[in-house]
């Protein structure tokens, strides 16, 4: 636990100030990185797949996907690479049917393609306007959700929500979770509107909230799973005391870009 709090302690101002004080570009080198780790935890942690050739390929693809979400997004451009990446797959796989399996190749799309494109929501949030205040907001979700989760579930929490898959999680945690999500949500809107005189939308931020808190806890269990069906504790070790990044950012995939999407159809920030 120490080594835990010490480690978020550090981390998190690190954090803030990359996403914050840096240009973006630095925001989307952070993910980039962390993209590419999080491919190499997904596939080969997991056992999932052990060519190094796919795994290769795919973690290039997750850098090319990141830095992709920095800059203007042109379409063409992310043909070609989709195409490209599809068809590497696929030559390895035929180059190697006997030991490369279609199944080997699909989790290498989810793990070189979805995973990064969904951690990039947070540098496509970052470029956008008021860009410097929305990134906060997946943020406020997926730590105020898990941290109110974790308090109310040592206090009260009773009932298993999901023994077998996350043996800790209750459901009096979960709930305590999506309140402390959607009241530190709350929080931060206030803070907007009455510290940054902004003018806000308090019907779009209960909706963020209620949502959010709700997929944070759905990207926490469906990570664990993946882990429970491998056989593992954790993806990596990169993080003492929290582990590799997909076990503290899982929720936090799903997070970022469910709040992109609300922000583009329901703006927080009154322009």
């Amino acid at each position: 636990m120490k080594t835990r709090i010490i480690v978020a302690a550090v981390g998190l101002p690190l954090l803030l100030v990359v996403l914050l004080a840096l240009p973006p570009i630095a925001t989307a080198l952070l993910i980039a990185a962390m993209s590419v780790v999080a491919v190499y935890e997904l596939l080969w942690a997991t056992g999932l797949v052990k060519d190094i050739r796919l795994i290769g390929v795919s973690m290039l693809m997750a850098l090319t996907v990141s830095l992709w979400c920095s800059g203007d997004m042109f379409w063409a451009e992310a043909l070609i690479g989709l195409w490209v990446y599809v068809i590497a797959l696929v030559c390895l796989m035929i180059a190697s049917h006997a030991q490369l399996s279609f199944q080997n190749v699909c989790i290498s799309v989810f793990a070189g393609l979805i995973v990064p494109l969904m951690l990039s929501a947070l540098t496509r949030i970052r470029v956008m306007d008021y860009g410097r205040y929305y990134i906060l907001i997946p943020l406020v979700l997926c730590f105020g959700t898990d941290s109110a989760a974790y308090f109310v579930g040592c206090a009260i929490g009773k009932h298993k929500m999901a023994p077998i898959i996350s043996p800790k999680k209750s459901w009096e945690g979960a709930v305590g979770g999506a309140l402390g999500g959607i009241v530190l949500m709350f929080l931060y809107t206030l803070i907007l509107d009455l510290v940054f005189h902004m003018e806000v939308q308090y019907a779009a931020c209960i909706l963020y909230g209620v949502l959010g808190s709700v997929t944070c806890v759905i990207g926490d269990l469906a990570f664990s799973v993946i882990k429970r069906q491998t056989g593992i504790k954790d993806y990596g070790s990169l993080l003492p005391g929290h582990g590799g990044v997909l076990d503290r950012f899982d929720s936090m995939s799903f997070v970022a870009p469910l709040t992109e999407a609300l922000l583009l159809l329901l703006p927080l920030i009154v322009a």
